[in-house]
């Protein structure tokens, strides 16, 4: 059993896991996050408890409580990382070139052009930046490194509220992207209306694909659309699935339309199978 924390390095960004040890961490203190170059300071979102029940692989020691030269020191970086998103900002439209910056990290190596600035941007094509780079290291003093992303990587980096009213999943706890099709929207009865099935990168929602098993299930055990079931208000045709009530919508005779739960018109696999020997044989 295993004593866990989640932290954020920005408000509403990605959590990230640790061990806590046996350290009594509260919601909102600052503590200090291993990484590969050295410790960073992170907020506390989820007070440090016991967990048995989810598999967190082996996570990170907490480096414990920030202290007030880390805390001045984070204060600082975050002020450069600012200014260098404001400089890059202006030298783009200097130089007239057809890039959005979407995030900018900064690594303290020491002196003036031993301070590493990664600045990620967006664009429609390949552009040629020599002499933007050039610009941006005389203006900040400092080693740049310019890398293009996606737009789904846009995203992430930038965070947003989606079409559910809730955080970008890629901005919180998805770790990496996976392939999306139109097919996965059709399986979940959504229009195939790019505005209604798009978020905010552009692309499909990735929430239809880490939603497309609950989809397959429930279409391998439920009754089809079109199937004659009975239901506790009698006999009727099912019209709709509601997947995320387990249920499914039925036109009873002499009833009108009713919502049964997927175990009233479905009480066993065998009984499904016997009512549509069709989808008996799918399943075989």
């Amino acid at each position: 059993m295993a004593r866990v924390m989640a932290v954020s390095f920005t408000r509403y960004g990605r959590l990230y896991y640790l061990d806590a040890g046996d350290e009594a961490y509260t919601v909102g203190e600052k503590v200090l996050v291993p990484t590969e170059s050295g410790p960073e300071v992170a907020e506390c979102v989820w007070a440090p408890e016991y967990v048995s029940d989810v598999d967190f692989g082996e996570l990170p020691r907490c480096a414990g409580r920030a202290e007030q030269a880390q805390l001045d020191r984070d204060a600082a970086n975050r002020q450069r990382r600012a200014e260098a998103k404001v400089v890059a900002k202006r030298l783009i439209k200097r130089h007239d070139l057809p890039m959005k910056v979407m995030g900018v990290d900064y690594l303290d190596h020491g002196k003036d052009f031993d301070e590493l600035i990664f600045i990620y941007f967006t664009a429609p094509h390949r552009v040629d930046f020599r002499g933007l780079v050039s610009d941006l290291a005389r203006a900040l003093r400092a080693r740049i490194d310019l890398r293009q992303i996606g737009s789904r990587d846009g995203a992430k980096l930038v965070g947003g509220l989606g079409s559910c009213g809730r955080e970008l999943c890629c901005a919180t706890f998805l770790t990496g992207f996976e392939p999306v099709s139109l097919r996965m929207a059709k399986l979940q009865d959504l229009p195939a209306n790019p505005l209604r099935i798009s978020g905010a990168c552009g692309r499909l929602m990735c929430c239809l694909k880490f939603e497309h098993p609950l989809y397959l299930d429930f279409a391998q055990s439920a009754p089809a659309v079109g199937s004659q079931v009975s239901t506790p208000a009698g006999d009727g045709t099912v019209i709709a699935h509601q997947v995320p009530a387990d249920a499914v919508v039925v036109r009873v005779k002499g009833a009108g339309v009713q919502v049964c739960a997927k175990a009233d018109v479905c009480p066993s696999r065998a009984a499904y199978n016997q009512r549509s020997p069709r989808n008996a044989q799918a399943a075989g």
